[in-house]
Formats: structure tokens, C-alpha cells, sequence
């Protein structure tokens, strides 16, 4: 058996997440599973660095997948791309040591988060961006960003309970206007289920007004979910990246 890595960029718009589900062809995970396996000519199960919700996008999402034998890999990703819909393609594969694993090798992703504040939500963008028509003091959001920079105890920002352990390590947020376009960056050991977003919808309403910078240590302290801010639409996320080295999460990628 061999195993591959590849690299995925998808428009989340119109599916319902990365993982395969038993009443839906639209996922992700399934529709790659369906196209590697059409390929090889039997079943193939793809595994990813992490599921993205439903509406959630990719220009970088990690796979990894076993083969019985060696094919050539250009041929093998131009082949793919012929047959996956327009709004998934492979960007790279590669062969890599049979113990390589998309998700439990990963040492680190990079998200980011688009916000349109203009008046009317752009036109060409309105699909990739979450229409925020507000005054955002981006200074005192990346204030309250900072905060949450280092090994915390993330509880309060997430949605789901039953995680094994709610402890994370952010290394870097970065809050960034151009025009009507903020944009924040997480760079994290990883993120459970909704914290990015969550994160961000406690960010705006910091850089709005509505709660104060010293809130967001307040959540980290006391780690209840409702006193953290409004869980910001998938549309305007984005899985840029995936690292499998700690010294590569800090440098620059997609």
C-alpha cells in the first residue's frame, strides 16, 4: 500500500461540510471519496486534516489516502480535476511514509475570517464575506486578539461539550482593515468545533462596542459559552492552511 497527500481548495457554499454523511452526496469528504475511488477502482477512504462546517471554505484543507500501488501523481491529480465538480479541486499530492495521517500528524492550522462592513455587502465577495455594516475599532479588536494569544482553556468558545480537553495553544491573531474588508487571521495548534467562529462574532462585538476588551479574559477565565459573543456565519471562513511542522505555523502560506 502507499499513501498520498494531497492539497484541497473548495467553495463551501453548497456543501454541508467535510464529512461524509449517510443522507447526503453533498459533503466534501464524500465527493472526493467517490472521485479517488472511480480512479483506482475500489473503495478508498480519504482522511482530512480536520471537518469544516457546512458553508465553511478551503484554499488549503490536507488529505490523506492509501492506494495498493504507486500511480503516477500528475496524471492522477489532472485526472481528479477532470472529474471533480468546479468547486473542489486538487492543488498538489505527493507520496509520503505509509504512516503519514492528514489529521493526527497536523501540528497546527491557519484560519481566516472576512467580514465586508460597507453599507451593502459587495457583490462579487458576498459569498466569501460576512456582511457586517458596522464601525469596527480594529485597534481595540486586535487589543482583545492578543489576549487570547498562548495555552488557554478555551471552554467558553465552543458549542460543543463532550470535547476530551478544551486546552489549545493560539499562536498569533492578527485583525487587518482594507476599506470596507476586515479581515482576521488565527494561527492555532487547532480549533474545536465553532471556537473560530466564535471567536470572531466575540471580536466584533469588542471592536462594535458591545462588550469591553477585558471581557474576552473574563471568558477565558470563567469558560462559559454564553457570555462569549454571537457565532459569526460559516460563509466568511476560510481554511488557508495546514501545518505538519511547528516552525512552519508562523510563516506565510496561501
Amino acid at each position: 500500500m502507499r499513501t498520498y497527500k494531497m492539497t484541497v481548495a473548495y467553495d463551501g457554499s453548497r456543501f454541508r461540510g467535510w464529512q461524509r454523511q449517510p443522507d447526503t452526496d453533498l459533503t466534501v469528504q464524500g465527493v472526493l471519496e467517490r472521485t479517488i475511488s472511480e480512479l483506482a477502482g475500489y473503495s478508498v477512504e480519504v482522511y482530512g486534516s480536520g471537518r469544516t462546517d457546512g458553508g465553511v471554505h478551503a484554499a488549503g484543507q490536507t488529505i490523506s489516502f492509501r492506494l495498493s500501488g504507486k500511480v503516477d501523481e500528475a496524471q492522477f491529480l489532472e485526472q481528479m480535476n477532470k472529474i471533480l465538480p468546479e468547486d473542489i479541486r486538487v492543488l498538489n499530492m505527493k507520496l509520503v511514509k505509509n504512516k503519514f495521517h492528514a489529521r493526527y500528524n497536523a501540528r497546527g492550522k491557519c484560519y481566516e475570517y472576512s467580514i465586508d462592513i460597507g453599507e451593502r455587502a459587495g457583490v462579487f465577495s458576498r459569498k466569501y464575506t460576512f456582511h457586517y455594516p458596522h464601525d469596527l475599532d480594529v485597534n481595540r479588536m486586535q487589543t482583545a486578539a492578543d489576549i487570547l494569544i498562548g495555552n488557554h482553556d478555551f471552554a467558553g468558545f465552543t458549542d460543543r461539550i463532550d470535547e476530551h480537553s478544551t486546552i489549545r495553544r493560539i499562536y498569533n491573531i492578527t485583525v487587518k482593515k482594507s476599506g470596507n474588508l476586515v479581515k482576521i487571521e488565527y494561527r492555532g495548534s487547532g480549533f474545536m468545533y465553532h471556537m473560530v467562529r466564535i471567536l470572531t462574532g466575540t471580536l466584533l462585538e469588542v471592536g462594535g462596542g458591545e462588550r469591553t476588551v477585558e471581557s474576552v479574559g473574563h471568558i477565558l477565565k470563567n469558560g462559559v459559552r454564553a457570555e462569549a459573543g454571537f457565532l459569526a456565519p460559516a460563509c466568511g471562513l476560510c481554511l488557508k492552511g495546514v501545518f505538519y511542522k511547528e516552525e512552519e505555523i508562523m510563516k506565510s502560506v496561501i
